[in-house]
């Protein structure tokens, strides 16, 4: 197959957004000769994301429904008119061979107006509670590929493919060296680490459960690589930059996420992506869901690793008191979760979706 064009949509979010790049990356390497467009929401992240990949995009004028009555919410039905109108108007004028959608906003009008044409429609959850979007367009498209087990409560089950989460590349490429990938970040590497994330902006929580115990976690004797995320690295180096040493180092941001990876345990949010890469990673971790998210998906993400014994959970809303205790119980059981979570990883995620795609434009001619 050569010539191809897909038209591809997922936004909002990073979450939404990485996962549709992956796939486009894999059908671009097995269709060199394809052309892409993606279809994103006016000023959301994915139309400053997306160009930095490589893909054209064109935006909507389109939001999502805010749970108490607001200005946004009165010019909803406004936007959705504009949006499908828009939609329709993109896919008379590329006639994509299949639309991929990645969940967000944007996804909703795309996929609908594609598959009322009859165009070869695939969806992609990556959560295990899936977003309103995905929920609405799963009875006019092809295929649904989740990431989790036992879909069929939400999708119908004759569309469904347990595929995982498409990933970061690099993630899967761990720096095999891990003395050398610690010692890069200053660190003993005769010490085990503690890696903390909280995302590229920072976790606010995260960040003060850390801050408010970091005399207690030096204690365990560990190494402790945090990334504080560019939000709030000024004021946290300020206030802990007496205590960094060869076990302790702050950042903004890691770049070099593969080297990271080499740490023996992980605190982090529990994204959908992050918890693929964990996966693959095979890394023991401490998950601390955002409540602030859509439908509190991480929060669902991270108990369905916890009902496997694949990693621990601390919630925002919990006593401060029991971090420290859960820490150290991360170390202790780092062998356990580490070989529990493995069993979860779906490292051939991008390539299994772009195989769907292929087969339904096949299926379709």
């Amino acid at each position: 197959m050569s010539q191809l064009k897909f038209m591809v949509s997922g936004g909002g979010t990073g979450g939404h957004i990485f996962p549709a790049v992956s796939i486009a990356d894999e059908l671009k390497k097995r269709h060199p000769n394809a052309e892409f467009l993606f279809v994103g929401a006016k000023d959301r992240m994915e139309m400053e994301r997306v160009p930095l990949a490589g893909y054209a995009i064109e935006g909507l004028w389109i939001s999502g429904i805010q749970r108490k009555l607001t200005a946004s919410n009165l010019s909803f039905p406004f936007k959705l008119i504009s949006s499908l109108w828009k939609c329709q108007r993109l896919l008379k004028k590329f006639k994509p061979d299949a639309v991929i959608g990645t969940g967000g906003f944007a996804s909703g009008p795309l996929l609908f107006a594609a598959a009322k044409k009859g165009i070869p429609c695939l969806i992609q959850e990556q959560n295990s509670y899936p977003g309103i979007t995905n929920k609405i367009l799963a009875g006019r498209v092809q295929k649904i590929c989740v990431a989790y087990p036992k879909m069929e409560r939400f999708f119908p089950k004759d569309k469904l493919l347990l595929t995982g989460n498409p990933i970061r590349q690099t993630v899967q490429n761990i720096n095999s060296n891990k003395a050398k990938a610690i010692a890069g970040f200053g660190l003993n590497p005769e010490k085990r680490t503690l890696l903390i994330l909280g995302g590229s902006l920072g976790a606010r929580k995260i960040n003060q459960l850390v801050s408010q115990n970091l005399i207690e976690l030096k204690k365990l004797g560990i190494n402790i690589l945090w990334q504080t995320g560019k939000l709030y690295f000024d004021a946290l180096q300020e206030k802990h930059a007496a205590q960094i040493a060869d076990d302790f180092q702050m950042m903004p941001f890691i770049k070099n996420m593969e080297d990271a990876y080499a740490a023996d345990v992980i605190i982090s949010r529990a994204g959908a992506g992050t918890i693929s890469e964990l996966a693959v990673a095979k890394k023991a971790t401490l998950l601390i869901p955002s409540p602030n998210v859509a439908e509190d998906h991480q929060t669902k993400n991270a108990m369905a690793l916890v009902a496997q014994s694949a990693a621990l959970i601390y919630r925002e809303s919990e006593e401060e008191t029991l971090f420290i205790p859960r820490c150290e119980k991360l170390l202790k059981s780092k062998n356990q979760l580490e070989a529990n979570i493995a069993t979860l990883a779906l490292p051939q995620a991008a390539e299994q979706i772009a195989n769907e795609i292929d087969k339904m434009i096949a299926d379709a001619k």
